[in-house]
């Protein structure tokens, strides 16, 4: 009997972990292919978006967290808008990304 509690507890501290080390590895994977256009806390830089002539969305914005997390991969894999595709990240890389994103939600 214990055994039937002993399982499903693992299985979810595992799953928690994983989702933790997505999150880290994401904020990694943002801090540098990422960060230098949308902030540290998913702020758009003033700088960029004035040179590019862009309205940039907050990433912690209901707008963007709104979105679901193949829309995020396919606006970071394709680009969206005049932002250009992001093509030094894996597609693990990308899902730790909207992992993190989604850490930052308001």
């Amino acid at each position: 009997m214990e055994k039937l509690f002993v399982v499903p507890i693992l299985f979810i501290l595992t799953a928690a972990g994983a989702v933790a080390a997505n999150v880290k590895a994401g904020q990694t994977a943002y801090d540098k292919a990422c960060k230098s256009c949308h902030g540290a806390d998913g702020a758009p830089n003033p700088a960029i978006a004035k040179a590019f002539k862009v309205d940039m969305r907050d990433l912690k914005s209901p707008e963007v967290q709104g979105k679901s997390d193949d829309q995020l991969k396919k606006d970071i894999t394709d680009g969206t808008g005049k932002m250009r595709p992001v093509k030094s990240l894996s597609s693990e890389s990308v899902d730790d990304v909207v992992a993190y994103m989604r850490s930052l939600k308001k």
